[in-house]
Order: C-alpha cells, then sequence, then structure tokens
C-alpha cells in the first residue's frame, strides 16, 4: 500500500474514487494491502490498495 491507503483504519469512511455510485463506504478491515470495504450502495467490496487509492471522507458536506 502507498499514499492515503497507508492511514486507512477500521470505521473510517471512504468513497472509490473510480466508482462514485457506490456512495459512501465503511472501511471494515485493511489487511496487508487489502481493504475491506461496506459501501452504501454496492455492500461490502475487497479493495486492492496497491491498486486505488481510496478517498478518505473528512467531512458531512463532502462530495463525491
Amino acid at each position: 500500500m502507498k499514499g492515503v491507503n497507508e492511514i486507512i483504519e477500521p470505521g473510517m469512511l471512504v468513497r472509490h474514487p473510480g466508482c462514485p455510485e457506490w456512495g459512501l463506504g465503511q472501511v471494515q478491515s485493511c489487511i496487508g494491502g487489502r481493504i475491506t470495504v461496506n459501501f452504501e450502495e454496492a455492500g461490502k467490496i475487497v479493495i486492492d490498495g496497491t491498486r486505488v487509492e481510496l478517498r478518505i471522507v473528512t467531512g458531512p458536506d463532502e462530495t463525491p
């Protein structure tokens, strides 16, 4: 993992930059570069953190 994915922890809210239609996601786990996220519209997805850099949601007014 590199970039912002290095600081992602369970419980954080994130968005997938390539799939905004998935909505807001909550990180479930982050193990060995694999980040499991439960998205509002897509359900549970395992992300390869070496290929996709998730966007951390920092406030309630952040848009996709």
